[in-house]
């Protein structure tokens, strides 16, 4: 078995570098097992990264589980399974195992921002200090270049910033800051016709501007439930219009729909496996 210490430093490794991965603990285990409680494995998309919880049967079995959490945008972060290692994983052993799955850079926190401006550049200040990925798109590099250097932040020169939405990860929390309206409505047409739906999807501007996109919207033949799903103005209702205060509200009103979305997503988890007594 790895040492505790070239577990964490494995961990740490991977945490950093933003790679998605599993961590395996075998938390209980009662009879006769192949490893004992604390054992611990690191799971990539590809296959055991290091670390064991027994070898064998159990052993893949609980890959191929940290597998599909991977392979799952919507899976919740964590998991527990408890398997009769005879009766679900058909070894000889008369055991019973509890596993704790628990997921890093993976179906986490993702926000995607089109435009750089100044409420942008606030707001991308502020979710650098919270446990989230950033992706801010814009068409100017100068605008690029003064966002700060982040390993969770990333910045993307692209005029053509509708073109962009086909990439993003279904779990994105979205909000187009553009120049002006002519460039957010091309974003959102790009959104509803391809049938994404995100977790959060928010315009920045005034009622009156919500009310001119959501007509021309509704023009353009965009049904009328889509156009009245996104948020603008953005934000909640707080602060004066300097961009530090809109970013504070904006943020504020992430974490408030966050929130709700991941209680939504545990509510729907479903254990792994119920081992029966």
């Amino acid at each position: 078995m790895a040492t505790n210490a070239s577990f964490l430093e494995n961990f740490t490794n991977l945490l950093e570098q933003g790679v998605p991965f599993v961590c395996v603990t075998m938390v209980d285990a009662v009879g006769s097992t192949p490893q004992d409680p604390g054992s611990r494995m690191l799971v990539l998309e590809s296959g055991l990264h290091s670390g064991t919880v027994g070898g064998g049967r159990v052993e893949a079995k609980a890959i191929v589980e940290a597998q599909a959490m991977l392979d799952d945008p919507e899976a919740a972060p964590t998991r527990f399974a408890d398997w009769n290692l005879q009766r679900d994983v058909g070894m000889t052993c008369g055991g019973v195992v509890r596993l704790f799955f628990e997921a890093y850079n993976h179906a986490e926190w993702n926000v995607a921002v089109f435009g750089a401006g100044h409420v942008c550049q606030a707001l991308t200040r502020l979710l650098l200090t919270l446990p989230c990925r950033i992706t801010v798109f814009d068409s100017r590099a100068e605008w690029l270049d003064r966002l700060p250097q982040a390993a969770t932040l990333r910045r993307v020169e692209e005029a053509n910033m509708a073109s962009r939405v086909a990439e993003l990860p279904a779990n994105t929390f979205v909000l187009s800051m553009t120049m002006g309206h002519k460039l957010d409505r091309p974003i959102l047409e790009e959104i509803f016709r391809s049938g994404r739906v995100f977790p959060y999807l928010g315009v920045i501007g005034s009622k009156s501007k919500a009310a001119v996109l959501r007509r021309e919207l509704l023009d353009a033949g965009i049904p009328e439930e889509q156009v009245r799903s996104f948020h603008c103005p953005v934000g909640l209702p707080l602060g004066t219009n300097h961009p530090a205060e809109i970013a504070v509200s904006i943020a504020a009103q992430l974490l408030q729909v966050r929130d709700e979305w991941m209680k939504e997503r545990l509510k729907s988890a479903k254990p792994l496996a119920a081992a029966k007594s």
